[in-house]
């Protein structure tokens, strides 16, 4: 698995200049404005210590700083870190970021009012893991919103409208098709996964037409999902 996460913080890292400028777009326009919202009605109210998992440039943060929380951030690409930081210093905004394993977390039981998370978990070797953790790392009745797409069964060259180049969508296609993730149909596995080690779910199977609306932006064509979780006290795991 060393050798997997390695591969996929070098993609990361090869793709963090890009992608920053696009996250730098959202957070300006019309769908910055929409995941603030999503923000606001869907996390509890007061000011909340959130960590924001897969943090990339700082997109997730950076909104989450300006609603007034406290933000960390955490990601394998160095790369990523580095513009995450740059990013937020720019817009005088607030986090503090830390280089880590989503599926391996270095903090303490529950830490966190709140963990979200967007475009990682398709990219992970072991999601039940990084569930788990997730979930210690959470307060009871803690909240867990997690973005993603169900990329395993797509082929990237007809779903993706993103500037990249063709090595880098062979190496995310050859990553892809080597996680155990790639072969569960999402989000209905995630959902009953997370049901197993007792979390109340709710899942949206497309909010693509709320968040991608921006035409700056380059979204590809697979829809996005939402899963919003609460960590319920008694821990057991089903199955």
């Amino acid at each position: 698995m060393e050798k997997m996460n390695q591969r996929i913080e070098r993609y990361w890292d090869a793709r963090s200049g890009e992608f920053s400028r696009t996250r730098r777009l959202e957070l300006g326009g019309v769908d910055g404005v929409a995941w603030k919202n999503i923000f606001r009605k869907n996390l509890p109210a007061g000011k909340l210590k959130i960590l924001d998992v897969g943090t990339g440039a700082g997109f997730f943060a950076a909104i989450l700083s300006k609603l007034g929380h406290e933000v960390i951030g955490v990601d394998m690409s160095t790369k990523m870190l580095s513009e995450a930081e740059k990013n937020l210093r720019e817009l005088k905004l607030s986090a503090e970021f830390k280089k880590m394993n989503a599926q391996a977390l270095d903090f303490a039981d529950e830490t966190f009012d709140a963990v979200v998370s967007r475009n990682l978990t398709w990219t992970l070797p072991d999601v039940k893991a990084a569930y788990r953790e997730w979930r210690r790392v959470l307060k009871n009745d803690g909240v867990l919103m997690n973005f993603d797409s169900d990329y395993g069964d797509k082929n990237f060259s007809t779903c993706t409208k993103t500037a990249i180049r063709l090595e880098q969508l062979d190496e995310c296609a050859a990553i892809k098709n080597s996680l155990s993730i790639s072969r569960r149909r999402r989000p209905s596995w995630d959902a009953g996964f997370l049901e197993g080690i007792n979390f109340s779910v709710e899942v949206d199977e497309d909010i693509s037409r709320a968040v991608h609306k921006d035409n700056r932006c380059a979204y590809d064509l697979v829809p996005l999902f939402a899963i919003h979780a609460r960590k319920n006290a008694r821990f057991f795991e089903r199955g």
